[in-house]
């Protein structure tokens, strides 16, 4: 059987030489593939250049920069579709160490049409998928209006620093099929979903949308607007401006109460860590960096409730 090495929101398919971003496969070509296929099979761990030539290259001499122009294609799809151009780390004069988010290997189903048997790993930060909103007005010309505002709410969600946002050219697949959130988050390798509808009508638009934690089914943040629609460029903007403002600190409440479920057996790191908590959420950068000071102590006593936390020391460091 072929393997499948899942991380994030891509699916690497070795034996095809396809790197799939949710249910699309992507562009990158075979010879970069070949390299991320190493990097990522050896993640954590420096991969010297001459082994990565051999590996895209076998049999043939060739210069280092054309090593380097791979490599940069695939920071480039990264960095395009996961804000991931960081998860290829370059070690100086050495090769390249794979440093991005968790893999997982699975089977693929050898026959026609198999799904891959591994689930996307989830991040190390907050991830979220905007779905394309559904049109209401029973006028098929008004989907502009609606997809125009799912565009408007990705870009401004994506200039969070602490959030990852999936490129709309993933979540556009999901349009005019209905599915199941915790399958889109399954299929996505994202915490939470953005779903929405718009009716426009007699002069008035009515947009709904709700924020699911993909994981559990439960809503983290839900809004309707209604709106005259006398200038409807203006209308899109605010509106999706108004979302992303109410989004962003649900989503904060949200991944901090996740983190308080998750308890360490060492009660003086889960102190720590509940005590680091209230500093950060008070948003002033003096408290924010002694709660810093709180979560190093825990993690020194408990690494392993470390683990359950990386949401919560994105947060931190990026308040």
């Amino acid at each position: 059987m072929a393997t499948i090495l899942a991380f994030g929101p891509f699916r690497l398919d070795t034996d095809a030489g396809i790197l799939f971003h949710g249910l699309e496969p992507t562009s990158l070509g075979q010879r970069a593939v070949a390299l991320l296929a190493l990097l990522v099979e050896r993640a954590g761990a420096p991969v010297p250049k001459a082994v990565l030539i051999e590996a895209a290259w076998p049999g043939h001499a060739i210069e280092d920069s054309n090593l380097t122009v791979q490599i940069a294609a695939v920071r480039r799809l990264f960095e395009e579709l996961a804000a991931g151009a960081c998860w290829i780390e370059t070690l100086p004069r050495r090769g390249y160490r794979y440093v991005g988010p968790a893999v997982t290997a699975g089977n693929r189903d050898p026959t026609p049409g198999g799904a891959a048997t591994a689930t996307l790993t989830l991040p190390d930060k907050p991830s979220v998928a905007v779905l394309p909103f559904s049109n209401l007005s029973g006028d098929p010309e008004q989907d502009y209006f609606a997809d125009g505002m799912v565009d408007d709410i990705i870009t401004g969600l994506a200039r969070i620093k602490w959030l990852l946002v999936i490129a709309r050219n993933s979540t556009f697949t999901y349009k005019g099929r209905a599915v199941d959130v915790k399958q889109i988050g399954r299929e996505l390798g994202v915490r939470y979903v953005l779903e929405g509808s718009v009716r426009r009508a007699c002069g008035h638009v009515r947009v709904s949308g709700q924020m699911i934690d993909a994981s559990t089914g439960a809503h983290v943040w839900a809004e309707r607007y209604d709106r005259s629609s006398d200038d409807i460029f203006g209308l899109q903007d605010a509106i999706a401006m108004s979302a992303i403002g109410a989004i962003a600190p649900s989503l904060r409440r949200a991944e901090i109460e996740r983190v308080k479920r998750r308890r360490s057996d060492n009660l003086d790191a889960y102190d720590l860590v509940l005590r680091a908590q209230l500093d950060v959420d008070s948003g002033m950068p003096e408290r924010v960096r002694r709660a810093l000071v709180l979560l190093e102590r825990a993690i020194e006593l408990d690494p392993a409730y470390a683990q359950g936390m990386p949401s919560l020391a994105v947060i931190m460091c990026h308040s």
